[in-house]
């Protein structure tokens, strides 16, 4: 069974001593391919340089997360240009709102958002979205931008079905985390999932971020320090997806990896 990992943090400080291995487990777990994430300037960079050391297999996005925008410069822009010149770096972003902690003010991270749509669609690349408590100002700049844009993706999706059917509805794909197997905040994305078509649904880690809470790392052989996420764990994740979908497993790893491979236009790695 064949699993894509969309969404994860490769180039972060916990990775950094075993990164390897973390991507040896991985192949054994069949997640064949992986999407690292840029969340800044510098970890933009750093994605694309680790993408380009493992060709066909490891893909990067670039962009400032809406926490990072405040860091966002006049030379940012060109960064950005200039990674998405190459063949390893696949979408814009991570990029979005992120009103839960501001860490950049709110008409920061707008501006910096909009700076981001616009690049996506002078380079008809997808773009990587990121939303918390931001719905409704993230959904008007989207859909001022959207006749423009090729794709884009609400990845790491943690809410219910009424905001997964607008962002349906405004042409996006959904990205599903292991939060879905949380028993205590889960709910909502379990409701959820069952409104997103198949050819509209991928599956992610967003690791070291979101171990699933019924994930004991010791028990399956991670390490147990800091309880890191890993993409090893995309079965258990995908098992979970398949559950509150109602679909066969095997079916949704096939299906969300073809989804994948279209969004981003990569091709399946060679044997």
């Amino acid at each position: 069974m064949e699993w894509i990992d969309i969404g994860a943090n490769l180039t972060h400080h916990t990775f950094r001593k075993d990164l390897h291995q973390v991507l040896e487990r991985a192949e054994a777990a069949g997640v064949s391919q992986l999407f690292v994430t840029g969340t800044d300037e510098s970890e933009s960079v750093k994605a694309q340089a680790l993408a380009a050391q493992h060709p066909g297999r490891l893909f990067a996005t670039a962009g400032f997360h809406p926490h990072m925008a405040k860091t966002f410069s006049s030379d940012s822009e060109s960064v950005l240009r200039d990674l998405a010149s190459r063949p390893e770096v696949v979408a814009i972003g991570e990029t979005g709102l992120d009103f839960y902690r501001n860490h950049s003010p709110p008409e920061v991270q707008q501006r910096v958002f909009e700076r981001h749509l616009e690049l996506a669609a002078e380079l008809k690349l997808p773009v990587f979205l990121h939303q918390r408590d931001a719905h409704q100002r993230f959904s008007e700049i989207l859909r001022a931008y959207r006749d423009h844009l090729v794709d884009g993706v609400a990845h790491c999706f943690t809410e219910g079905p009424e905001i997964a059917q607008a962002y349906l509805d405004l042409g996006l794909h959904i990205g599903v985390t292991g939060w879905i197997c949380d028993d205590r905040r889960g709910q909502a994305v379990r409701d959820a999932v069952r409104v997103i078509p198949p050819e509209r649904l991928m599956v992610e880690t967003d690791c070291p971020y979101l171990l699933p809470r019924d994930v004991n790392p010791e028990q399956v052989g991670l390490p147990v320090k800091n309880r890191r996420n890993e993409p090893c764990l995309m079965p258990h994740i995908g098992r979970a997806v398949a559950h509150y979908t109602g679909r066969d497993v095997t079916e949704l790893a096939e299906t969300s990896s073809r989804v994948a491979r279209r969004f981003f236009r990569v091709e399946a790695p060679s044997r």
